[in-house]
């Protein structure tokens, strides 16, 4: 499908999170929404801190829009018949939780320190963002070395 839809997307996101930051002073990293989440599932001190309580709302209100988004995009400009994937549904699920679990962890994920973190001139953002991809270039090379495909 070419390149341009990856441009216009990434503009769009560029945007979104530049404008929700010089509007509400407001970080649009998707990790904390994760966290944020289970302050409504559980009752564990820490899942019911202050900000991730006072957070939770707007935090959700903006992952439904970046998927509201994604859903648009797909109806009005996506590939006939939609886009189709060969892993089940269980295990999209799975990796989601397991995504989000392991971005949290790490302070934050990849398009978050990407966009977000290196936008604000953050070094540990910069730290984060070369480690992610030295070793996604590493594991990359490695798996076309052993001959695995995805």
């Amino acid at each position: 499908m070419g390149w341009g839809h990856y441009l216009a997307g990434g503009m769009c996101l560029g945007l979104g999170v530049g404008l929700l930051f010089v509007l509400t002073g407001r970080i649009g990293g998707m990790s904390a929404v994760f966290t944020t989440s289970w302050s409504w599932f559980s009752r564990r001190a820490y899942f019911q801190q202050q900000s991730y309580v006072r957070g939770r709302v707007w935090r959700v209100v903006f992952a439904l829009g970046m998927v509201c988004g994604a859903a648009l995009w797909c109806w009005a400009l996506g590939p006939a018949g939609g886009v189709v994937t060969g892993v089940p549904t269980w295990q999209l699920l799975v990796g989601g939780v397991l995504v989000g679990y392991g971005a949290r962890r790490s302070g934050g994920c990849t398009a978050g320190h990407g966009i977000c973190g290196l936008a604000s001139l953050q070094l540990p953002s910069l730290l984060a963002v070369l480690t992610f991809m030295s070793t996604a270039f590493v594991a990359a090379n490695l798996m076309a070395w052993f001959g695995f495909r995805a």
